[in-house]
């Protein structure tokens, strides 16, 4: 059975409250551990949900993102577990946009970004998963991968002149490399769920047409010329070769642990909405709280309070 996200007509009267609607928001976009993905058929770029424009879905991302600060706020305050975000997706589906709005109200103080470009010599000299691994979020933290370990089965797949330059023996070439990297990166953030930090995939899945339109749009408006670059142009001649590498990887590692969410980027409105309402409700369910104190530690602080008072 596909994953194609439906519309449902029905309005938002947020019976349910808001952990409600948020989880019925997102749903469609979870791909179900274990089925096959195939790309665009199983996800609509245009997708919208329930919300037919952008007027409709301001109210909601605003509430988004206040939600996030205040699960944000708790999870640093209880420093127990911790929260990665990855964040995948084509050129111009609009990573930095996403991570800009849906980040806007968070203290920068617990949240942390890194871009991942192409790896340096000394990050060449390890294993692939490396560079990645030190870059994890602390307890207490957010990290946001802006594109992450997956590039190693995606541009590396498209591109396999770049598996040459990572050294790897004979051994490890003779076998299926690929297949040995969805298994060791399901161990890699099965690993990482068991010691209490929580993994949120979003892969904003932009169509051919759209992504056409946003890089013209560099090129026409002086603004946006910086972003531009020839080697956009040139990644999209390996559009179809990219859709099958996205596609496999969805298949083989969406898991109970680190399920995908495929989050339609043709409209940055409601991609932004789904984005923050996945975070939200994976802090949702982690649900962390402030500390509270024991009662000899209340009454030291009364007694503190008090002497304050007198000064």
């Amino acid at each position: 059975m596909p994953n194609k996200p439906r519309d449902s007509r029905h309005g938002d009267d947020d019976s349910g409250g808001p952990r409600d609607r948020i989880a019925e928001l997102i749903a469609p976009l979870r791909v179900r551990p274990g089925t096959k993905v195939r790309l665009p058929r199983d996800f609509d770029p245009g997708h919208t949900g329930d919300l037919v424009n952008k007027p409709a879905g301001t109210e909601l991302l605003q509430r988004g993102v206040a939600m996030l600060a205040d699960y944000q706020a708790r999870l640093a305050a209880e420093h127990r577990r911790g929260l990665l975000v990855v964040l995948q997706a084509l050129d111009a589906a609009g990573k930095d946009g996403t991570i800009r709005h849906v980040m806007s109200g968070v203290n920068p103080q617990g949240v942390r970004v890194h871009s991942f470009k192409v790896p340096s010599a000394e990050e060449l000299g390890h294993d692939y998963l490396w560079r990645y691994g030190s870059r994890l979020p602390a307890r207490g933290e957010i990290a946001i991968f802006n594109r992450s370990h997956y590039e190693e089965v995606l541009v590396v797949r498209v591109h396999p002149e770049l598996l040459d330059n990572q050294q790897l023996p004979p051994s490890v070439r003779r076998r299926d490399v690929w297949e040995h990297r969805f298994h060791a990166i399901n161990e890699f953030e099965r690993h990482l769920s068991e010691n209490g930090f929580r993994i949120v995939k979003l892969f904003l899945n932009v169509s051919k047409e759209e992504q056409r339109r946003r890089l013209l749009q560099r090129i026409d408006r002086p603004e946006k010329n910086w972003k531009f670059s020839a080697a956009d142009l040139r990644e999209r001649q390996f559009w179809d070769d990219y859709q099958k590498a996205y596609a496999d990887m969805l298949s083989n590692t969406s898991t109970e642990w680190a399920p995908w969410y495929v989050i339609p980027a043709d409209h940055k409105w409601f991609a932004r909405i789904a984005a923050a309402g996945t975070i939200v409700h994976a802090l949702m369910e982690l649900d962390p709280q402030f500390p509270t104190l024991d009662s000899q530690a209340r009454r030291e602080l009364i007694q503190l309070r008090s002497a304050l008072e007198q000064q």
